[in-house]
């Protein structure tokens, strides 16, 4: 009778890596952000710091094109305007 306690797990898989190309708009280097209350200074400073060509923010049910662009970083935020994820695109 095997111990449910004792019984064997696979460690958990390791995060994904994100590599600099992947990371052209530098959005590695702003991800305490996350979490924050958005507004125009802080996302000034997201552009300024991350080293990013853009800046885009995306806000819940707005419409926004498809186009990828490496060096646009991403700013998602919440009903709040509280920031939830920052990306590359």
């Amino acid at each position: 009778m095997t111990n449910a306690n004792n019984a064997s797990h696979d460690p958990a898989p390791r995060p994904p890596q994100v590599s600099e190309q992947e990371d052209a708009c530098g959005a590695q280097r702003v991800q305490d952000r996350i979490g924050r209350r958005f507004d125009e200074a802080l996302g000034e400073s997201i552009r300024r710091e991350s080293g990013a060509a853009s800046l885009r923010i995306i806000r819940p049910g707005h419409a926004y094109t498809m186009e990828y662009q490496g060096d646009r970083i991403n700013v998602h935020i919440d009903d709040n305007d509280t920031i939830t994820d920052i990306g590359c695109g």
